[in-house]
């Protein structure tokens, strides 16, 4: 995750098309060089940001199976 704070306010969020429809939704937004994510029923509270690099590695992770 990266440790730099990024301008979110043109922050284009969209809901993950995985998302329940219980209202347990995560949104994310594609800015130049990260990916941010954010908990939709808070979007003015925490948001992640993950460099290209780490978003990258998350997804090929996630598509090899199971984490940890």
């Amino acid at each position: 995750m990266a440790a730099h704070h990024h301008d979110l306010a043109r922050a284009a969020w969209r809901k993950s098309t995985r998302s329940g429809q219980d209202g347990n939704c995560v949104e994310a937004a594609s800015l130049p060089g990260i990916v941010a994510m954010r908990d939709s029923k808070n979007p003015h509270g925490p948001v992640l940001t993950f460099t290209n690099v780490e978003w990258a590695a998350f997804i090929r992770g996630i598509k090899a199976g199971p984490l940890g």
